[in-house]
């Protein structure tokens, strides 16, 4: 197999989206896991304006839009059909279909009062959700629905199966549902906390498996190794952590690596990092690599191992701002990438651009502003590792 180094080198631009009314940031991407061949392979983009738009990933045009609900946070597709969830700081996870038209949510899964939902994830069975929220008086909780469709019960709304309320102090940035294992979810916080839980444990205190302790503020979490019992996290302040869930019972010490800036130690190969954007962890060749970038659009990739962060490629000639968001395709090492530029990309090994158009760059003011990620080197304060 050609080394997954090479293949990242060799990611070319296949197709830019089409031009929209609106221009918006776009803030996440996710991919149907479900191929109908007659009807290809589903995108959903949360943007900045409050809606989530449908493309046809081949020809990245737009489909359908969900429009009208400001205060998103994050896409997901389901599993097993192509339902999309997104959850949303009017205290509710909503579900659309994808390839239906109308912009009403077919269901509605609601919080406590008070609740303002900032993450979330579908388990990779489909039958729970999660979502953090912000912290609100004293608490910070992650809720819990049952997401199957009872054919008994056929209401659009449903009520949450419980929460955790304990092991976060502040607003909870990040949900993430192992890939293989239904029962298991990590959640990241601004409190630097990095809580990995077994859900089939009747109590909080019993169900929280292992604590890691970025000492900053998460900004991003996914799972990584041979069947997943790795998690790593990235921190506002572009920091990196790396943990090994198979040393929880052993003299080993769990932590892999832990850089408090990547921009720091990363040497990008005449050039510069501003930002991390998150990871992609490689299935069949057992690798982690780190997704970052620069503000006038280069994206960079980085192999991680125990030793560090290694540069292996620049991607260019793409964005003309900030990279917001990425989604990779495993099947066909394909990836699609979206930022402040208003551009979706389709990068893919060896392809050729079918136009060549690069958009000057196109800086959004307005509200966005409020409730986005903005990368800036003194956003946040440097936290010493106690």
């Amino acid at each position: 197999m050609e080394k997954i180094e090479e293949q990242f080198a060799n990611l070319n631009i296949v197709k830019r989206s089409s031009e929209t009314k609106e221009p918006t940031y776009l803030l996440g991407i996710d991919t149907s896991k479900t191929v109908q061949a007659e009807k290809g392979s589903l995108v959903a983009v949360l943007c900045s304006n409050g809606s989530i738009r449908i493309y046809d990933k081949e020809r990245l045009n737009v489909l359908r839009e969900f429009r009208g609900y400001p205060g998103l946070n994050g896409v997901k597709f389901a599993n097993s059909c192509d339902s999309v969830y997104s959850s949303c700081t009017d205290g509710t996870v909503k579900c659309w279909d994808a390839r239906l038209a109308s912009e009403k949510p077919v269901q509605l899964f609601k919080g406590y009062p008070s609740n303002i939902f900032i993450s979330f994830d579908i388990s990779c069975n489909d039958h729970v959700i999660c979502a953090g929220t912000e912290k609100v008086d004293d608490d910070a909780l992650l809720v819990f629905w049952d997401a199957r469709i009872n054919s008994q019960d056929l209401s659009t709304t449903k009520d949450p199966l419980g929460a955790y309320s304990e092991t976060h102090s502040d607003d909870i940035t990040q949900v993430c549902f192992h890939p293989s294992n239904p029962n298991m979810v990590v959640s990241g916080s601004t409190d630097g906390l990095v809580n990995v839980f077994d859900i089939t444990v009747d109590n909080e205190e019993d169900a929280l498996v292992t604590t890691c302790n970025s000492v900053s503020s998460v900004s991003y979490i996914g799972w990584s190794g041979k069947d997943y019992k790795q998690i790593y996290c990235m921190t506002h302040d572009e920091g990196f952590c790396w943990w090994d869930l198979n040393h929880l019972d052993t003299n080993e010490p769990i932590t892999c690596l832990n850089i408090p800036d990547v921009r720091e130690v990363i040497n990008v190969k005449e050039g510069i990092l501003d930002y991390l954007i998150g990871g992609i962890y490689h299935e069949k060749t057992d690798k982690l690599f780190v997704v970052g970038g620069t503000n006038t659009g280069i994206i960079h990739i980085m192999s991680c191992t125990t030793s560090g962060l290694v540069h292996v490629t620049r991607l260019q000639g793409g964005h003309a701002a900030t990279v917001r968001s990425f989604c990779w395709n495993m099947q066909d090492d394909s990836l699609l990438t979206g930022g402040e530029d208003a551009q979706l990309l389709l990068w893919k090994p060896g392809a050729v651009e079918k136009t060549l158009t690069k958009k000057d760059s196109m800086k959004i003011a307005s509200s966005v502003y409020q409730r986005v990620r903005v990368h800036s080197n003194d956003s946040y304060k440097k936290r010493k590792k106690q």
